[in-house]
């Protein structure tokens, strides 16, 4: 009965056309070749509904792209960003406006997360052997890893938890038959859960469904976790239009479990009227127009994006990406290096998801932008990573790399190496990697620390301890990187030889000569302004 409730709720979208702004040019697409078809197509669907609903069995599932009907509850997407951001993109006649995203956002939240409070039972399965074996960390800090995404969580709690051995992760029930026989006595003996979190990166839609029916509740992995978080903490436009990309595989393998259970029940593979269609062709279709509609608004994010940085490379500000694992503490430490106010970090889990520009000034005066990016994860899916890629295609446009370490976590090695893995995949330039700052965060928390890396440059971004090297340690890297040059010019003080250098260099030291009525400049200055300058001035 359920299910038939929830394919009802999408009758009307059936019943409406398509028109994707991203389509203009071509034919308006439409379910159903001609309207004759369409209507004769929903009463056949109608009466088959009607004929089944005596039958059918009551099951506590929903299909997630149900979701895509219509509501009148949109809200504008607002921006807690500060500097540039994805707000401020072109007036493109084709580009979705507020609402249009907010309405994707919202219509496509997947069914099985749901809303309100959660109670679960985390399961973390402990690979003996093989590729799927973690070597850099233990089974209790990654249940620890687990606990933690969910307390993020309003309304999310861990009733209990266990770690269970595992040689067979590829396996549909993941775990031996035994193991799981007793894995679900144990679930199905615990009172008042509400879903099972299995702590693994990806559930197949195969696994899932095996779970469901022998635990009777709502199963998650990783990446629905993760991706519920990223939709909680989403504040501007190209964030929900990352997260709902980010959901589209999620929504496929809940709409192919949910039709297997219809087809099981007598309903999943029946056309709709002289379509040609089934429904879950016309569900799959559904997701594919919806995903392009993301991606080509996405894509003129990007370009916007593009702009963005090419305004900032022509004001030759040098750019500083600030990155690490999630709650290492950037954004403490880019509030520090700068005193933005409005900065307000928050001890949480991926509390940052949209790139925001910050800027602040060396010792030796010049100012430069400071990036602060999405947080990384152990475990984190390809296709999540694929779905942010235009917010963390800015750390590979940078000047430099500053790395931040939780150096108090005790999984701060592991942390590191996801990290660095995550920058492999992105192909960022070898150039940044070989210059990349490593700050080690949280040094107020360890009694007596003692800097295992020497390399790397211990600090307190709370307490602002250790800022004055880090900062020197960049300002040597952004000269080095930019190829800016250290000059002392002579400037004739009647011309405006003096105010051009203000605005166009980084003036650091001013010894004037009042009799001569000259004064020798130190200045920061690129080889292209130094060009111009020598143009306009001559050579001094």
């Amino acid at each position: 009965m359920t299910t038939l409730r929830r394919i009802r709720s999408w009758l009307p979208l059936l019943q409406r056309p398509c028109t994707y702004s991203y389509q203009r040019a071509a034919a308006p697409c439409r379910l159903l070749h001609t309207r004759q078809h369409h209507a004769a197509a929903l009463n056949t669907f109608q009466q088959h509904l009607n004929r089944a609903s005596s039958t059918q069995q009551s099951r506590a599932f929903g299909l997630s792209v149900c979701r895509l009907k219509r509501t009148d509850d949109r809200t504008s997407s607002s921006s807690s960003s500060t500097g540039y951001t994805e707000e401020e993109e072109d007036d493109d006649e084709d580009f979705l406006e507020d609402s249009e995203v907010e309405e994707l956002f919202q219509q496509q939240i997947p069914a099985t997360i749901g809303k309100g409070q959660q109670r679960l039972f985390i399961v973390h399965p402990d690979v003996k052997w093989g590729s799927k074996k973690q070597y850099l960390t233990t089974a209790e800090l990654m249940m620890a890893e687990a606990v933690g995404l969910v307390n993020t969580l309003d309304n999310w709690t861990v009733v209990d938890k266990v770690i269970l051995s595992t040689k067979t992760p590829d396996k549909k029930r993941i775990f031996g038959k035994g193991n799981f026989q007793s894995l679900t006595e144990k679930i199905r003996q615990t009172a008042g859960i509400t879903a099972v979190f299995v702590n693994v990166e990806r559930l197949s839609p195969l696994s899932e469904r095996e779970f469901e029916e022998a635990w009777g509740v709502k199963v998650f992995d990783r990446y629905s976790v993760v991706l519920h978080i990223f939709r909680c903490n989403a504040k501007t436009k190209e964030a929900k239009l990352q997260i709902s990309l980010a959901e589209i595989p999620l929504l496929r393998s809940r709409l192919k479990n949910e039709m297997a259970n219809l087809d099981q029940q007598g309903g999943g593979s029946r056309y709709i009227g002289g379509s040609g269609e089934t429904l879950y062709e016309v569900q799959q279709r559904l997701l594919k127009e919806r995903e392009m509609k993301i991606r080509s608004a996405l894509e003129k994010l990007r370009k916007k994006r593009h702009l963005l940085r090419s305004q900032r490379k022509h004001k030759e500000f040098p750019v500083v990406s600030v990155l690490g694992y999630t709650n290492c503490g950037k954004t403490t430490l880019i509030k520090a290096l700068t005193g933005d106010s409005g900065l307000q970090p928050r001890n949480q889990l991926f509390a940052t998801l949209d790139v925001t520009v910050h800027a602040g000034q060396l010792p030796n005066r010049m100012t430069v932008l400071y990036v602060d990016t999405i947080g990384f994860l152990s475990q984190l899916p390809h296709q999540l990573i694929e779905s942010f890629s235009a917010t963390l295609e800015d750390i590979k446009h940078s000047d430099l790399l500053v790395h931040v370490r939780d150096i108090s976590h005790p999984e701060t090695v592991n942390q590191k190496v996801n990290v660095l893995n995550v920058l492999k995949n992105l192909q960022i330039p070898e150039r940044l990697m070989s210059s990349m700052i490593e700050v080690h965060n949280k040094t107020d928390l360890i009694d007596n620390y003692q800097a295992a890396e020497p390399s790397a440059l211990p600090i307190s971004a709370l307490e602002e301890r250790g800022l004055d090297e880090l900062q020197r340690a960049v300002e040597e890297q952004i000269v080095k990187s930019t190829g800016k040059l250290i000059l002392d010019l002579t400037v004739n003080l009647s011309t405006p030889q003096l105010s051009w250098l203000y605005k166009e260099a980084t003036v650091q030291d001013v010894q004037v000569n009042a009799d001569e009525g000259s004064a020798v400049v130190r200045v920061i200055i690129s080889a292209a302004a130094h060009g111009r300058y020598k143009k306009q001035f001559g050579e001094r």
